[in-house]
């Protein structure tokens, strides 16, 4: 993953051509989205590199070049998938996957590369949320995948001349994309996709291990006819870390809060929104009142503007770590929320569009304005012995 202009095709071919001419008799692909890409983008530095090599042959019309050792790399474009079928190949480059079909490398290449063990490399720049990302995130989290991101801070292969000159003319959302990789920006209307960007690049978004000598807080985004949401979080002085993440729908407090105790964390204080205290009409309490019947005490967030607290959110954000792996539906709802579109005045509303990124976002928010309430004063570390006992945790904080 790496910005635009960064020599990511140029770096690609070279590296199939290192293993051309190391190898004898292997074959090696570089695929475009289309044919006419390939060669728009990929043969001539194909050419201008391999060419240094003695013995050398071009074939141009089909886009390939052959050397002594009967090793081979040809270019190809997606567009004509059925011409990559039954191939043996060493080694494959798929350049800008995101406007590829989703199932040329499952169905087509994979089988290709089966017999000789052979390897496969992405290389692209963000362009939406779509197979390119997916794949993006199995390589972050599968143990034989290398997977780099590298922004124009990483390389400084563009002078801060070239950087300033390409920000008068493009949106921060499209400078963000193309320069800092960000997936987030490139949905429009997005609330944190800065923020999320940056944390991606500073490392904030990792493995953040669960602290046994901290308290755990938790928000709640509390659902009736819709999903709830829990955000699980310690604190470390200023700094929020945000261990674990659950969502579910159409199902009772009594469930989420057995989901809680069957967690092994020791907990602090448990956050909700105000409307925790409106009575349902067929019991007369309010689900607070329930909620501690069977075990939790809810402090209530304080009523805020949603734009407030969303610049809350916002503001908070350098501050806070992210769990990659048990947070990864959080960071993903969080990068989507957006705001509403009006299609008559053909602009943005000032407010939340709400759909199933909200309770995510909501979570968030509420943090923003409780964070200064989780702290670990009190809190006994040898209270973690007994998360289990009579409702599964102890109240810490």
């Amino acid at each position: 993953m790496a910005h635009r202009r960064s020599g990511k095709t140029v770096a690609s071919l070279n590296h199939l051509l290192r293993d051309a001419i190391r190898n004898n008799n292997t074959k090696y692909a570089y695929i475009a989205p289309t044919y006419k890409q390939a060669k728009n983008i990929a043969w001539d530095i194909l050419k201008e590199y391999a060419g240094k090599i003695h013995g050398v042959e071009f074939n141009e019309a089909e886009l390939r070049a052959d050397f002594l050792n009967n090793s081979r790399i040809t270019l190809y474009g997606s567009d004509n998938p059925d011409a990559l079928r039954g191939m043996a190949l060493w080694g494959v480059v798929f350049d800008e996957y995101s406007q590829q079909p989703s199932n040329i490398f499952s169905e087509i290449i994979r089988p290709c590369l089966a017999d000789n063990h052979g390897y496969a490399i992405w290389i692209g720049t963000p362009k939406g949320k779509n197979e390119f990302y997916q794949l993006y995130k199995k390589a972050q989290t599968t143990p034989d995948w290398m997977n780099m991101l590298l922004t124009v801070d990483d390389t400084k292969v563009l002078t801060q001349v070239e950087l300033i000159d390409a920000k008068r003319v493009m949106t921060n959302d499209e400078f963000l994309q193309e320069f800092y990789c960000s997936f987030e920006a490139s949905v429009k209307g997005a609330y944190y996709g800065e923020e999320i960007s940056r944390a991606r690049t500073e490392g904030r978004i990792t493995q953040v291990g669960f602290d046994r000598s901290l308290a755990v807080h938790t928000v709640w985004d509390l659902g009736i006819s819709d999903s709830t949401a829990i955000g699980f979080y310690q604190r470390v002085n200023r700094e929020i870390r945000m261990i674990d993440y659950y969502e579910n729908n159409n199902q009772s407090l009594a469930y989420y809060i057995k989901y809680l105790q069957n967690k092994l964390y020791a907990y602090g204080f448990h956050f909700a929104p105000h409307d925790i205290e409106v009575r349902e009409l067929g019991s007369g309490k309010s689900r607070r009142e329930m909620a501690s019947d069977l075990g939790i005490e809810f402090e209530v967030v304080k009523r805020l503007a949603v734009e407030d607290g969303i610049q809350a959110g916002r503001l908070i954000f350098d501050r806070l770590w992210i769990d990659r792996e048990k947070c990864d539906l959080f960071i993903e709802y969080l990068s989507q929320y957006k705001q509403e579109w009006d299609d008559k005045h053909g602009m943005f509303k000032m407010k939340p569009l709400h759909d199933f990124s909200s309770h995510a976002a909501d979570v968030h928010r509420y943090m923003a304005i409780c964070e200064e309430l989780m702290t670990n004063e009190n809190y006994d570390t040898a209270q973690v012995q007994t998360t289990r006992q009579t409702y599964g945790y102890e109240r810490n904080a």
